[in-house]
């Protein structure tokens, strides 16, 4: 039993053995001269990608810190305090991206409305808008996270403030 199994194993590694070296010997290990590689040497990358953003935020003030990838993931966890915006990839405002900003009329930035987004607590989601720079603020949050599970108390400052 035990020298067919090995006759069968040398058999079997004799035939890879073979079968390797066929390829080898094919193979050519320098590209054909025909193939023109200056001109992928001129290639400029064109067009643009919408900017997205990842969120790292303080976990229970311990100090540590953690990365989240969407909005709904920094909101579903309880833990996370104080987070800022930082800027993945992406070279141009989305449509609403864009919107958003225009509707802050110069009182924020996108990376500045992106961390305001990621919050659930503090100004302007639990406290009262109280100036124009303010409004306009939350205006381009409406437009930039109308997901944002704070939204009906921030619909209700701005019409309370714009009475």
């Amino acid at each position: 039993m035990h020298v067919l199994r090995r006759s069968a194993a040398a058999a079997l590694g004799l035939a890879v053995a073979v079968v390797l070296a066929g390829c080898t010997t094919t193979a050519e290990s320098e590209p054909d001269d025909s193939v023109d590689s200056a001109a992928s040497a001129a290639v400029v990358p064109t067009g643009t990608a919408p900017i997205v953003f990842a969120f790292v935020c303080g976990t229970d003030g311990s100090g540590r810190t953690e990365t989240f990838t969407t909005y709904s993931a920094v909101w579903d966890d309880d833990r996370t305090v104080d987070c800022r915006a930082r800027r993945i990839t992406g070279t141009e405002m989305s449509d609403q991206q864009r919107d958003a900003v225009a509707a802050t009329r110069g009182s924020a930035t996108l990376e500045e409305l992106a961390t305001v987004c990621a919050r659930t607590s503090g100004g302007p989601w639990t406290t009262a808008v109280t100036s124009e720079a303010e409004a306009r603020v939350a205006d381009g949050l409406v437009r930039y996270c109308p997901g944002h599970p704070a939204m009906a108390h921030l619909r209700d400052a701005i019409a309370a403030y714009r009475g």
